[in-house]
């Protein structure tokens, strides 16, 4: 137990500086003659990464791990959960009619962008109660993947303040998609 001591005052006496990349921001403590470096947060460069998959059709996963919920809109559930039964209360649709058009959704995001690298664009907040990011997405070639899922019929809208800043946009394209009958509005 003395050596524990020893070695453990040995080591605070000592100047040290960790830092686990030299990438990443730090906070740097100073205090006498030692330096403490600890990172916060890993930085990606979100203007320039892959899609691994889409969890569902208004939810991607990056190839960093993180989840993706895309801003303003909303797309029917495809697993249990307890939003599918409020959805099928709220609408009168049965469970199962709204889970076969939340795999539509799911398909046609799918092949949106999975796969492929995207930009993100934060709003206002960067991440939701379920610590996924919030973003608008854009695929290489510009297309703006949450105005086109809507834009294709495969989404209602879901507005959340403060987070609205395409919310017109998105609200006049779910009118024409419904309009003309597209996506899951045939």
């Amino acid at each position: 137990m003395k050596k524990v001591i020893i070695s453990l005052i040995i080591l605070l006496s000592l100047p040290f500086n960790f830092c686990i990349a030299d990438d990443e921001p730090a906070k740097i403590y100073h205090s006498g003659d030692w330096k403490f470096s600890m990172p916060f947060g890993k930085s990606y460069n979100y203007a320039d990464i892959l899609v691994q998959r889409a969890v569902d059709g208004d939810t991607l996963k990056l190839e960093t791990g993180e989840r993706v919920r895309l801003i303003g809109i909303d797309t029917p559930e495809m697993h249990e959960s307890d939003k599918l039964y409020r959805d099928s209360q709220r609408t009168g649709e049965d469970v199962r009619t709204i889970q076969e058009l939340g795999k539509r959704a799911y398909e046609f995001t799918k092949k949106l962008v999975e796969g492929k690298r995207v930009s993100l664009e934060f709003d206002v907040e960067r991440y939701d109660k379920y610590k996924r990011l919030l973003a608008y997405v854009y695929l290489k070639d510009g297309t703006f993947v949450n105005a086109e899922i809507v834009k294709q019929g495969y989404a209602s809208l879901m507005t959340i303040p403060p987070n609205a800043k395409y919310s017109n946009l998105l609200l006049k394209l779910y009118q024409e998609a419904r309009a003309n009958k597209r996506g899951l509005w045939k």
